[in-house]
């Protein structure tokens, strides 16, 4: 990061220093995933072309697609109106962007007994993609 990100102050980071950050697929429009950056993450996006987002769980840097392949090509960043949450037009590599193997992480929907069905089938099993799932 150099003196001239100032293009990053216009996000309103969280406590941690961190924004929410949707992936939402070129195209068709599909939103694939939701994840964290800060701003280390964010400037490496926009200077990769490739998504990298915070893993909270892990504590370090996440290039999307590191171990699986599936990229995601940034094609556009979108912050909203607030600025407390961006938009990242992408291109899926491999069409998964869900770690159980699936096109999109949000493949549950409420169903009308008020349970949630599974309405997106596993592209991949995800034993296949992942050395430790």
């Amino acid at each position: 990061m150099s003196m001239t990100d100032t293009w990053l102050d216009a996000i309103k980071w969280d406590a941690d220093g961190l924004v929410p950050a949707i992936a939402q697929e070129e195209g068709t429009g599909v939103i694939l995933m939701m994840a964290w950056m800060n701003r280390e993450s964010l400037c490496l996006t926009r200077e990769t072309g490739h998504a990298v987002y915070w893993s909270r769980s892990r504590g370090r840097l996440w290039h999307k697609g590191e171990e699986s392949g599936h990229q995601q090509i940034v094609r556009a960043l979108r912050v909203d109106c607030d600025g407390d949450v961006v938009l990242l037009r992408v291109e899926q590599k491999g069409g998964i962007a869900c770690h159980t193997g699936r096109h999109t992480c949000f493949f549950r929907e409420l169903d009308a007994n008020g349970d949630w069905a599974e309405v997106s089938p596993v592209l991949q099993d995800p034993d296949s993609i992942y050395r430790n799932p």
